[in-house]
């Protein structure tokens, strides 16, 4: 194990491999890795990284590699000499023009007219994220290049979901005072219409845990809202986001639903498909039945019922994994 100190100037490692000819797919499978790992190559065979715990393992384990493969391997910590050194390492790593290179696909994906259709524009948004973060996670030392790169994806994100939801609720600010369900029942209940993630799990909520005698009216503009009914999920309704909350977490907030475990779980489903965040592994699976639900029903009562199925489902799930869980904290 390389000991690490606290240096004068910033400490590097140096991966030299040397792979037989013979050996085609594990060269490049091992380029590949470096490549990921956001490696420097100084010359064929030695490649550079700030050092790290985290660097040292993966670079040992590709070391390792390259002795199975029948090549040898030297992995080897190095000290800058001077400051002007140290600086000349760190140019290696300015990942200006993979931003440049970024912000160019992002500039020619240009969400607008002739978008296919929400599913082909979410999965497009997904891919550039996945490019954007690769990029990032190799980005040791961010400068201005990040800088002009974060701002350009949030302006492509925000276009991105103007063509998705052009009516789709702003963030307000504000605090969500607890609310009577008892006040609440058999009312009518009303948002836009061709349901997607937030609404369509609102929806639910509602039916579920709220007011299990709602009606609900969908609606082909905000501005059709009748004055008597509850609106949800668009600027100026009755429950909208709030702060970092979708329209899901500001209903569970107002209800005293917040501390159900089942719910927050599916809160975290509800969230990063409406606004991002954390990923969640149950997020593609929901997102790709309710695409594929919304390609054969046009009718949202026959959408919301079949979408409630699987929420039901999901919230099942989540409860027994949360009772599993407590019933083995109990048993230590």
């Amino acid at each position: 194990m390389i000991s690490y100190m606290i240096p004068t100037h910033p400490s590097w490692l140096l991966l030299i491999v040397s792979l037989p000819t013979s050996s085609a797919t594990g060269r490049m499978r091992i380029w590949r890795a470096l490549k990921s790992l956001g490696c420097v190559a100084l010359r064929d065979g030695a490649h550079l990284l700030p050092a790290s715990p985290a660097h040292e393992e993966a670079l040992q384990a590709l070391a390792d590699e390259c002795s199975r493969e029948g090549g040898s391997a030297w992995l080897m910590a190095i000290q800058a000499r001077s400051a002007d050194e140290s600086a000349t390492y760190r140019q290696l790593f300015d990942r200006s023009e993979d931003y440049a290179e970024l912000r160019k696909t992002w500039r020619e994906a240009n969400p607008g007219m002739g978008t296919p259709g929400a599913p082909e524009l979410a999965r497009l948004q997904r891919k550039l994220q996945r490019e954007y973060d690769a990029v990032r996670a190799i980005d040791f030392f961010p400068g201005e290049a990040s800088v002009e790169a974060e701002a350009a994806w949030t302006d492509l994100n925000k276009r991105i979901d103007g063509v998705l939801s052009p009516d789709e609720p702003h963030e307000s600010e504000g605090r969500i005072p607890l609310l009577d369900p008892s006040q609440y029942q058999g009312r009518t209940w009303a948002t836009r219409r061709r349901l997607w993630v937030d609404r369509v799990a609102s929806a639910w909520l509602i039916r579920r845990f709220i007011d299990r005698d709602a009606r609900f009216q969908w609606l082909a503009r905000p501005s059709d809202c009748p004055k008597r009914a509850l609106g949800f999920d668009f600027d100026g309704a009755t429950f909208t986001h709030v702060d970092d909350r979708v329209t899901f977490e500001t209903l569970m907030a107002s209800f005293g639903l917040d501390t159900d475990p089942g719910l927050a779980r599916l809160a975290t489903i509800v969230h990063a498909l409406d606004i991002g965040g954390e990923p969640v592994p149950e997020a593609v699976g929901f997102e790709a039945v309710i695409a594929g639900a919304r390609e054969r029903l046009v009718d949202d009562d026959a959408l919301l019922a079949e979408m409630s199925t699987v929420l039901d489902s999901l919230y099942a799930h989540f409860a027994r994994e949360v009772r599993r869980g407590s019933d083995k904290g109990g048993n230590r």
